[in-house]
C-alpha cells in the first residue's frame, strides 16, 4: 500500500492530536475527525470514542502519563511528552479509518490505560462491542505483545499516634515501618519476569513532629498469574510484618488489577510477523500491559501491535521518527488484511 492509499497522513494527524491535553479534549478531537470522514462516532460516559463494530476491534488509548506539549523537531525526530505513547498509535489508527471502517472493523479510542486507569476504557469497549479478536495499537515497531503482564496496585498507610519529636519520643513512629517495608519489598524480586515498584511515598507534618501516618503506592507485576498471586501474598506479609514490628497499624487498599496470560493465536502471531515483514521489519515478541489485556481477561484472542519507532516513553524527552508512522500504517493495514483473509 502506498502512502497515498492510507487516505490520511498519520504525521499530520500527530501534529494536530499530539499537543492536546486531557482525555476529554483528545476524545472530542477524535470524534470530530471521524465525523468529518463521514462516519458516526459514539462516546460513552467514561470518555471512550469508537466507530463501527465487527468481529475485529482495533483499539488505541488516548490518555497519557505526562501532559502533552507542542511537538519540537530536532533533526529527523519529533520530541514532546506523549508524542509516542500513545499519540502516535492514535494517529496511525485514525489514518486508516477510511480503509477499515467500510470493512466492518471496529475502531476504538480508549481512556484509562495509563496510571490508575486500570484498563477501564478497554474493558468497557470489549464488553460493549463483543469482538471476537482484538488488536491494541500501541508501542514501538517491530514490537508485538503476545503475553499480558499482570499487575496489582496497592495504596497503604502506616498509622501511629504521632506526637512531639521529644516529648513523645517513646511513641511508635510509622516512618521506620515504611523504611523496613520498602527494603523488604524490593528484596521480593526473585525472577526476571516480575517487578516491584514503590512509585510514591508521603507523610509527616513537621520536622519536630512524629508522623501520624505515612503512605505509599506499590505496583507489583508478573508475567504469570500464579507468580503474581504469590508476589502479592508475600508483599502483604512483608507490610504486615513491618507494621507489627514497629507497633503501628497498616491500612491497605487495592487500587487496581490487570490480568496475566496470553490468548494470541498462532494465526494472529503469523499475521503479525508477515505484516512486519512487508515493511522490512523482523518481529520482536514482547510481554507487557496494554489494552489487549482487557481482551485477554475476557478470553478473547488479542495482541498489541507497535506502529512507530521512538523512545523515552513517559518522560519529557519522548520522541518519534515521524516517517516510521507511514511504515506503521502500512504494517497495520497488512495485519488486518491477513487476519481477515483479504
Amino acid at each position: 500500500m502506498s502512502a497515498q492509499a492510507i487516505h490520511l497522513d498519520p504525521r499530520s494527524l500527530l501534529l494536530e492530536f499530539g499537543p492536546l491535553a486531557g482525555e476529554r479534549e483528545r476524545g472530542e478531537w477524535v470524534a470530530r475527525r471521524l465525523g468529518e470522514l463521514g462516519f458516526t462516532p459514539q462516546r460513552d460516559e467514561l470518555g471512550n470514542v469508537w466507530a463501527g463494530q465487527g468481529a475485529l476491534l482495533l483499539v488505541a488509548h488516548i490518555d497519557t502519563v505526562l501532559t502533552p506539549t507542542p511537538v519540537q523537531q530536532r533533526g529527523e525526530k519529533w520530541y514532546a511528552p506523549a508524542v509516542g505513547d500513545n499519540s502516535a498509535g492514535v494517529a496511525v489508527l485514525l489514518s486508516l479509518a477510511p480503509l477499515l471502517l467500510p470493512l466492518g472493523i471496529g475502531l476504538g479510542f480508549s481512556v484509562g490505560e495509563e496510571g490508575l486507569g486500570n484498563l477501564k476504557g478497554a474493558r468497557a469497549l470489549v464488553a460493549r462491542l463483543s469482538p471476537r479478536m482484538v488488536v491494541a495499537v500501541d508501542g514501538y515497531m517491530p514490537g508485538v505483545v503476545t503475553e499480558a503482564v499482570g499487575s496489582v496496585r496497592l495504596r497503604g498507610l502506616f498509622v501511629g499516634p504521632g506526637g512531639h519529636a521529644w516529648g513523645d519520643r517513646t511513641n511508635p513512629s510509622p516512618m521506620p515501618a515504611l523504611g523496613r517495608a520498602i527494603t523488604a519489598l524490593y528484596g521480593l524480586k526473585k525472577h526476571e519476569d516480575m517487578s516491584v515498584n514503590v512509585g510514591r511515598v508521603w507523610g509527616g507534618e513537621a520536622i519536630n513532629a512524629i508522623p501520624a501516618e505515612v503512605g505509599f503506592e506499590l505496583d507489583l507485576r508478573a508475567s504469570k498469574a500464579a507468580m503474581l498471586e504469590q508476589l502479592e501474598a508475600q508483599a502483604r506479609e512483608v507490610l504486615m510484618d513491618a507494621a507489627q514490628k514497629q507497633g503501628v497499624r497498616l491500612e491497605l487498599e487495592v487500587l487496581g488489577r490487570r490480568p496475566a496470560g496470553s490468548t494470541a493465536t498462532l494465526e494472529m502471531q503469523r499475521a503479525a510477523q508477515q505484516a512486519l515483514a512487508e515493511v522490512g521489519q523482523e518481529v520482536r515478541w514482547l510481554s507487557g500491559s496494554t489494552d489487549a489485556s482487557a481482551a485477554v481477561e475476557a478470553g478473547i484472542p488479542a495482541l498489541a501491535f507497535g506502529t512507530y519507532r521512538g523512545g523515552g516513553a513517559h518522560t519529557p524527552e519522548e520522541w518519534v521518527e515521524p516517517e516510521s508512522l507511514l511504515e506503521g500504517a502500512r504494517a497495520l493495514w497488512a495485519l488486518v488484511r491477513s487476519l481477515r483473509g483479504l
